[in-house]
């Protein structure tokens, strides 16, 4: 038998994830009129549009009308809900699939790929993201009377959940407290008066109930100063502004008080690719960036984000990508002018 196409795996990973979402994929009833309001305003918002930035600092809303490849992008610390229709995530060699059942949660600045499940023009794919804010974890954490639960012993050889536990991204339960938080903060836009007042209110409740909820370990290991997935995250924070310079491990290590060996491990364990990996997409994705908005040439800049040899960056484009830059650029170009361009949820 020939061995399965590098295509093939991708889908073979995907239908095994998507088969173990499908457990819990089917929205409780009691979520049905949350779901139907959040749907309804946010298509109603998003007519004629793909994405829409909103008046509420942090919250944006996304509409699809047909199925997506994976398209790659950059999520920030983020809370993503699907009101209508179903999509996945592709991070690293995980794929999350997540709807109105379940949402997406990302505590880290991360590299994936994002692509819609179901959608029609009849019944779009509708949703939000909604970002979060980790002094407002770590200020309810400390003072909003939440109280640490027991770490459990960690087994010798950490189970396949334990590994994906440790990510940055994971999929979490739509509760209706949850739904009924956003439900009020979404309100805010026919009153946008109010929103200075009270949009920080609801925000923070929207925070309150993630640190109650099945996905509070992971936000509480970004927060909690003394972790390790704090300094990782103060390590991404530095890529993220001096992507272009060269990087020492050593040095980056060090600057988070960790040593290389252990620095190396739990990046990985975060982010399922190495700090090199992790500037390299950086890098590819702010040169595009630039091709694509401010008119750049790929030289100029593969230059301008890190690179020496523009044929290298060239080569590297292409393999994350799937096309050389200038072809890829004036396909993204065709696509938005059609109304096409992938957004990042």
């Amino acid at each position: 038998m020939a061995p399965k196409s590098a295509p093939a795996k991708t889908a073979a990973r995907a239908a095994r994830s998507n088969t173990r979402s499908e457990k819990a994929a089917t929205a409780a009833p009691e979520l049905a009129p949350f779901l139907s309001d959040l749907a309804r305003v946010i298509e109603h918002a998003t007519r004629g549009l793909q994405e829409l930035r909103t008046a509420i600092p942090g919250l944006s809303f996304f509409r699809r009308d047909s199925l997506t490849p994976p398209a790659y992008c950059f999520i920030k610390p983020s809370l993503v809900l699907v009101a209508q229709g179903k999509k996945q995530m592709i991070f690293g060699t995980d794929t999350y699939v997540y709807d109105t059942a379940r949402f997406l949660i990302s505590s880290l600045d991360m590299p994936a790929r994002s692509g819609v499940l179901t959608a029609s023009p009849e019944r779009p794919c509708l949703g939000l993201n909604f970002e979060l804010d980790l002094h407002t974890i770590a200020e309810l954490i400390a003072h909003g009377g939440l109280a640490k639960p027991p770490a459990p012993t960690p087994p010798q050889k950490p189970t396949a959940a334990q590994l994906s536990d440790a990510r940055s991204m994971g999929i979490g339960r739509v509760t209706p407290p949850l739904l009924s938080a956003f439900q009020r903060l979404l309100a805010l836009l026919d009153e946008p008066v109010a929103i200075p007042s009270l949009a920080p209110i609801f925000q923070r409740e929207i925070h309150y109930r993630l640190l109650t909820g099945d996905q509070a370990a992971r936000l509480r290991k970004i927060a909690a100063i003394d972790s390790q997935s704090h300094k990782i995250a103060k390590a991404i924070d530095w890529l993220s502004v001096h992507y272009a310079a060269p990087l020492s491990i050593e040095q980056l290590a060090a600057s988070v008080q960790m040593s290389a060996p252990n620095f190396h491990h739990h990046f990985r364990q975060l982010t399922a690719m190495s700090p090199l990996q992790y500037q390299k997409r950086l890098r590819l994705n702010e040169a595009r960036r630039l091709m694509l908005n401010e008119q750049l040439d790929a030289a100029t800049a593969s230059y301008q984000v890190g690179y020496e040899s523009p044929s290298q960056f060239s080569r590297e484009y292409r393999r994350l990508f799937g096309a050389p830059p200038k072809r890829n650029i004036l396909a993204l170009r065709q696509s938005s002018s059609a109304g096409l361009q992938p957004g990042p949820q």
